[in-house]
């Protein structure tokens, strides 16, 4: 039985110019750009993440990925 998913990835720059990436599963279906966009510029402005490399400073990429799983076997039931 195959499966999809969806997962919202967004990444941002720290200080050092390092990448940090946030993973959040099942995005609403009818999200837009201008409001993720909106939500990383709030977790900036607020500093509400901090990583390794210091405070996240600017947007780097935003991607949904869908991805689909086919289960092809499953153990029978004992």
């Amino acid at each position: 039985m195959a499966t999809t998913t969806q997962t919202l990835r967004l990444v941002f720059k720290n200080q050092s110019g390092k990448n940090v990436t946030f993973s959040l599963d099942n995005p609403r279906d009818d999200v837009t750009a201008a409001e993720i966009e909106a939500a990383m510029d709030l977790v900036i402005a607020r500093n509400i993440f901090s990583s390794s490399g210091g405070d996240l400073v600017s947007k780097q990429d935003i991607r949904i990925i869908d991805s689909t799983t086919n289960d092809l076997y499953d153990p029978p039931i004992q």
